[in-house]
């Protein structure tokens, strides 16, 4: 468009969206609206990816997970104002929680309105309820600000401990003009956003005499290191060292779950006699019972801690070594420092190794159990998925529940990083269809997700977003009808007990929306149908009737419950 001087001018919009193009970022992931629905339209005009959500949390899910897999930009989520922004927040404080790079833009009223509370269309001071929430929040009100607003934004989520960002966008900043000239010198790309942070030389050496000196060392690895993509230093450390290794769920294929330091299957036990524990990348939060307790033996340990963030380190027990700096760096200056040292002592590897034989043994009996008229149990069902999973490494995995996620990261193992995708430090439920959205649309490879049937109702009508995008999801959900467990007695007086679903036909759901269902009640019917399923690289869901006692509630936290004691003797 020109003005009545001939210059050619350009508004709001497109500044955006050339910015955005500028850094890279040509997908995002919302819900359409006033005032942002034109700004979707003309970005998929411009030849840009648009996915469109049936709710706005699941839009954020999938930006949260897709700048994950990305790591050096973030995912992009698109929102209208008030109810559609908050939807998208819990997605936002879910990224930020979980550290992944995230922005997300929605657009808003003026501010002149909301200050003065005078009651606008969806009118809220979206900027400031989001602040606590995020690593930070940006209003843009002026088109010539919208380069540098956007650069902000793209530096804070990918630098230093990635986490999520807000950018407001009042609806007037669309509308403003600019000439296209101008509008061109502004628009930047932000140089080196996530520079290498350097460890101190002390802190390496002094981790390095830490580790020598240990007797029975093990590597706690965590979602930080696997973003970071620092497979190339884990791998050199960990075999040079000849430490053994647990990872944390979102670390699994790191290294690969088969490797022989791998002690994963005897974790409580490593935990519990290890005398030093090194932290590349995993926080001693709630996940790993914030180094405390019963799970870590009545030994005290000693700390090696690789972080970013140096307030991390002491967050919940003494560091021996610190390490603070970009994992990538933190690991090869410690690799190099230990080089020649004496592996991790045999008498230990050997114990580590013996448990993990013997509870793989178990595992496998269990998993050849016969399955009960009443269904298949976690055990023999997910072991034809293990089996799948190992000949087919580059699928990634989507897992959330509770039973489900605990047996599954228990039961399948991952041989590439970056491919298991679950709840995360939340352990939030919802994630499950967003993630397979944004799996599938960033890495072009077929999804598998494991869902809870409590889980899966979160974000279950996003099947007709997997549908309409004809994108190569098969979702499995474990059926036993019920939240944690499907038979709970009622209460009476013509309740139903608060953990009890319907034991429905999810399988005639999808094919409501176009997808290919199946219906399994054996370990053979799931393999036939899985199988099947990710052959096709079309929507599918297996419903997989799991025996409605199978599960404990809580599964692995039901320790974190509290029991009424009122009534009791």
């Amino acid at each position: 468009m020109s003005n009545e001087d001939n210059v050619e001018l350009t508004d709001g919009f497109h500044v955006l969206m050339d910015t955005l193009k500028m850094n890279d970022i040509d997908t995002m992931y919302g819900v359409v609206g006033i005032p942002i629905t034109n700004l979707a339209r003309l970005w998929e005009q411009d030849g840009q990816k648009f996915y469109s959500f049936r709710h706005e949390q699941h839009a954020g899910y999938a930006a949260s997970i897709a700048g994950y897999i990305q790591g050096d930009k973030p995912g992009v989520c698109l929102t209208v104002s008030a109810p559609g922004f908050l939807n998208g927040l819990t997605a936002l404080a879910h990224a930020t929680t979980n550290c992944f790079p995230m922005i997300l833009m929605s657009g808003s009223s003026e501010r002149e309105i909301v200050d003065l509370m005078q009651g606008d269309y969806e009118e809220m001071d979206q900027m400031n309820i989001a602040r606590p929430h995020c690593k930070a929040s940006f209003r843009i009100n002026s088109i010539k600000d919208i380069p540098i607003g956007i650069a902000r934004a793209i530096r804070t989520a990918v630098s230093g401990r990635p986490g999520g960002v807000y950018v407001d966008l009042p609806a007037r900043l669309f509308g403003q003009t600019l000439s296209v000239e101008e509008a061109k010198q502004l628009i930047f790309k932000p140089v080196d956003v996530t520079p290498a942070q350097i460890p101190a030389a002390d802190a390496i050496a002094r981790a390095a005499e830490v580790i020598k000196n240990a007797k029975r060392p093990v590597v706690m690895l965590g979602k930080g290191a696997a973003m970071a993509k620092a497979d190339a230093e884990v791998k050199a450390f960990i075999e040079q060292t000849g430490i053994p290794f647990l990872p944390m769920g979102m670390a699994k294929g790191l290294m690969p779950d088969t490797h022989p330091q791998s002690a994963a299957a005897t974790r409580a036990f490593a935990l519990a006699q290890c005398d030093v524990c090194i932290l590349v990348g995993a926080r001693l939060n709630w996940l790993m019972q914030h180094g405390k307790g019963k799970t870590w033996g009545n030994e005290l340990k000693k700390f090696v801690q690789i972080d970013i963030q140096a307030n991390e380190i002491d967050s919940n027990q003494p560091i021996a070594a610190p390490v603070v700096g970009d994992v990538k760096s933190c690991l090869s200056l410690l690799t190099e420092a230990l080089k020649g040292a004496p592996k991790a002592p045999a008498e230990w590897t050997g114990a580590l190794k013996e448990k993990v034989d013997t509870n793989k043994g178990k595992l496998a009996t269990k998993m050849a159990a016969p399955v009960a008229p009443t269904g298949m149990n976690y055990s023999n069902s997910l072991g034809v998925l293990k089996e799948f999973m190992l000949k087919n490494p580059s699928i990634n995995l989507v897992n959330e529940g509770a039973n489900a996620l605990d047996n599954t990261r228990m039961i399948v193992d991952m041989l590439e990083p970056r491919r298991r995708l679950d709840s995360g430090t939340w352990g939030v439920m919802g994630i499950g269809m967003g993630y397979c959205v944004a799996a599938a649309t960033v890495t072009g490879d077929p999804v598998i997700a494991v869902e809870g049937d409590s889980a899966f109702g979160f974000s279950g009508m996003e099947l007709e977003t997997i549908c309409r995008y004809n994108l190569p999801v098969t979702v499995i959900i474990m059926n036993n009808g019920g939240i944690y467990k499907g038979n709970e007695e009622d209460p009476g007086n013509g309740l139903v007990s608060c953990t009890r679903l319907i034991r429905g036909r999810y399988d005639q759901m999808m094919e409501a929306f176009g997808g290919k269902g199946y219906l399994v009640n054996t370990p053979e019917e799931l393999k036939a149908a899985l199988e099947e399923a990710v052959a096709s690289k079309k929507p599918c869901l297996i419903n997989a009737m799991i025996d409605p006692d199978a599960g404990v509630e809580s599964g692995r936290i039901k320790s974190l419950n509290i029991v009424s004691k009122v009534g009791k003797k």
